[in-house]
């Protein structure tokens, strides 16, 4: 019985082991769809282009889904909101965006679960703790978007808040590591190690506030840890 319970705890521990080590290399994969075009300005490519509060961007696109995290004019930019979209643009936004902005809008709150034809999109809180540029009872929010298995977290202008340790599996990260406005480097470090993705990619810098340094001190705080993907601005 004894080398029975110990066969099946090793058979559980190299599946799981398994599970892990793929979970990463889908990740690792995903990333290179990723691309940081500033600030909080996201773009993910796929079968989809998703483009997650575009500002100052630099080309004309066309977007399939327009994901919006509050309405604050660098998140929330009605010009770029326009350059990117086309007939078929779904444009994903908490009210606060919607009364500024017009298209084929989809208004959401925190702890909506949408589906976009199959891309899974979870509504998760964003706002400060410590702070009231993004207070709790505004409308701020994240997004965690399921991509071919691969969850994706984009905080929007959030500190460290208590919900982020009961994020179901996420694979990457995108933080805000700046401070003022949201965490400071060594706050998103600890706000990883709740979320424990995969990669963690910093992100609300080189803008308005923050430099590369604060993406580096974050950096340096996960080493060992977590491992941190610093995107080249495009």
């Amino acid at each position: 019985m004894k080398r029975l319970f110990i066969f099946v705890f090793i058979a559980l521990l190299l599946i799981f082991s398994g599970e892990i080590y793929a979970d990463a290399v889908k990740s690792k994969a995903m990333v290179k769809n990723i691309h940081w075009l500033g600030h909080d300005t996201i773009k993910i490519l796929g079968d989809k282009i998703l483009y997650i509060d575009p500002f100052k961007v630099k080309s004309k696109d066309t977007a399939d889904i327009i994901l919006i995290t509050h309405g604050h004019y660098d998140h929330c930019s009605p010009e770029d909101i326009t350059k990117l979209t086309g007939p078929k643009t779904l444009i994903i936004t908490p009210p606060s965006c919607a009364e500024k902005i017009s298209g084929n809008i989809k208004i959401v709150k925190r702890e909506d679960n949408i589906d976009i034809n199959g891309v899974e999109i979870e509504v998760v809180p964003a706002y400060n703790i410590d702070k009231q540029y993004h207070p709790k009872s505004a409308d701020g929010v994240g997004y965690i978007i399921n991509i071919k298995g691969v969850r994706i977290y984009h905080a929007g202008d959030t500190d460290r808040i208590p919900e982020m340790k009961g994020f179901r599996k996420v694979n990457i990260a995108l933080l805000p590591v700046s401070g003022k406005y949201v965490m400071t480097a060594e706050e998103a470090v600890q706000a990883a190690l709740d979320i424990k993705p995969d990669i963690a990619i910093p992100m609300h810098y080189g803008a308005i506030i923050g430099s590369i340094s604060d993406a580096q001190r974050f950096s340096e705080g996960l080493k060992g840890k977590i491992e941190v993907i610093i995107l080249n601005q495009e």
